[in-house]
């Protein structure tokens, strides 16, 4: 009975690991891992077991070797399965979530695996005496041991280091240096599995929402979208200055485009770019107006070519996000300098914007136009039409470390003007029918660039996709 046993065990383990490569059971799901992490540190262990207190004591013949063997391939495929494919399920598309899920999954095996370990080394003295286990062995089984827990835990942390959009630069530097520090990496580590738990929560959260949604198509609007940039950026083909927005807008059944003016093109040079490109979309899809979304100085040239140019039948609503409408009083500071020093970084900027395609770059002119001197005579000259519904909203940063990039002028002007996203005051951003200040309500606020999803991040309380989902589900309601 015992020889046919030792048939079948092998042929059953390698049953199992055949199931699994063919997706009939899933030998690493964490229920499943839970106990096998009870044994596999202890290979070494089991092994010297079988050797000594089975075999030797009936001879097997030429299968003697194949139960060992059987075992050490079945905990190998586990370790490195569990090592390159934590997490196999697709529930969510993205892979970088898929990554993240799998990285604080890994980091929980090394958690959980050394918890175990440390309580089979306290109470498990009597048994090895009594199994008269080798020293040489139980060295063995203690490096086999701190080798899991290690791979585990380093690859767990980088996964999550890598990928995660919430734990930012300066809290993965300190993961880092403390990663290899007894006792201290523990809450480092509970700290990552914690963030990546709120991150995998907030993505899972929204993909149930949008698949809630996707049958009602909430960003249909009447008229196509018109998304146009600020200052200093262009409409790139392969990297886009919205980021993840348009794309979640067309998967919920926005029309988007973009406005494709200059980046230092002056307000009247790009009003009439972004008029070219309104009569191309409207020879393309046949409709009669189009909505625009403007952020920054965008919003400055979207108004202006709606009462100067005669477009404001051909527009229905302009939607301002963080537009300095009475200007910025960070330019106001900066052109405190020396005028010779900003004619001179001007010809350096407007020749490589020439380079990269540009036809009137003007860094000088441009800029100046975001003054609350300019923003003054601009608004006294550039009347709304009645026919074109307005509407703005401001952003804040909650505190200077809410965006490196923008700590010295968020300071300036939190001096000079109060709340503010680091570059545009919440006053200055008021027009039209204002829908309030985009924020959440966590310590780190909302800066000029999060709203257009500049670093792809996610953030604690807010999701940038989720709001222009909401701006443009209303600009629909409101048969726009």
């Amino acid at each position: 009975m015992l020889l046919i046993t030792f048939y079948i065990i092998p042929v059953l383990l390698a049953a199992v690991i055949f199931m699994d490569i063919c997706n009939k059971i899933n030998i690493t799901h964490k229920g499943f891992m839970a106990f096998i992490l009870l044994f596999l540190p202890h290979i070494s262990i089991i092994i010297h077991l079988i050797d000594n207190r089975l075999l030797n004591k009936i001879d097997f013949g030429f299968i003697e070797n194949t139960l060992p063997i059987g075992v050490v391939i079945l905990f190998t495929y586990i370790f490195l399965k569990a090592n390159f494919f934590p997490h196999m399920k697709k529930e969510i598309d993205e892979f970088r979530v898929r990554i993240l899920i799998g990285g604080r999954r890994l980091v929980l095996y090394s958690l959980y695996t050394g918890f175990v370990q440390i309580i089979f080394y306290l109470f498990a003295s009597g048994f090895i005496k009594k199994a008269e286990i080798p020293k040489s062995i139980m060295i063995m089984d203690i490096i086999v041991t701190i080798l899991i827990l290690i791979i585990f835990y380093i690859n767990g942390m980088i996964r999550i280091l890598l990928v995660s959009k919430r734990i930012n630069i300066i809290k993965k530097t300190i993961a880092v240096s403390t990663m290899f520090i007894p006792v201290v990496n523990i809450p480092v580590m509970l700290y990552a599995c914690g963030a990546a738990k709120e991150e995998i929560e907030h993505e899972c959260y929204r993909v149930v929402k949008h698949n809630m949604r996707i049958e009602s198509q909430v960003c249909n609007t009447k008229y196509p979208l018109v998304m146009i940039h600020g200052i200093g950026f262009k409409d790139y083909k392969y990297i886009n200055y919205w980021g993840r927005i348009p794309k979640e807008l067309i998967r919920n059944g926005a029309k988007v485009y973009y406005g494709n003016q200059e980046a230092f093109g002056t307000v009247e040079y790009n009003s009439q770019d972004i008029k070219n490109k309104i009569f191309d979309i409207m020879d393309e899809t046949g409709c009669e107006k189009v909505n625009i979304i403007a952020h920054s100085k965008g919003g400055l040239d979207a108004r202006y070519m709606i009462s100067k140019l005669g477009m404001e039948d051909h527009v229905a609503s302009l939607t301002l996000v963080a537009v300095p409408n009475q200007g910025s009083k960070i330019i106001d500071f900066i052109y405190w300098l020396p005028k010779w020093f900003h004619q001179n970084a001007g010809k350096i900027i407007d020749k490589y914007f020439r380079m990269i395609g540009d036809k009137n770059p003007d860094f000088f002119t441009s800029t100046r136009q975001i003054s609350t001197h300019y923003c003054r005579k601009f608004n006294e000259e550039i009347k709304d039409s009645h026919k074109v519904y307005y509407q703005s909203y401001a952003v804040v940063m909650n505190n200077l470390f809410s965006d490196y990039v923008l700590t010295i002028p968020y300071l300036i002007l939190k001096v000079l003007g109060g709340d503010n996203d680091g570059l545009v005051e919440v006053e200055s951003a008021k027009w039209g029918e204002f829908q309030g200040i985009i924020k959440n309500n966590y310590n780190r606020g909302i800066s000029h660039g999060d709203i257009i999803d500049l670093r792809k991040d996610c953030y604690k309380g807010f999701d940038v996709r989720e709001k222009y989902i909401e701006i443009v589900a209303d600009l629909k309601s409101r048969g726009y």
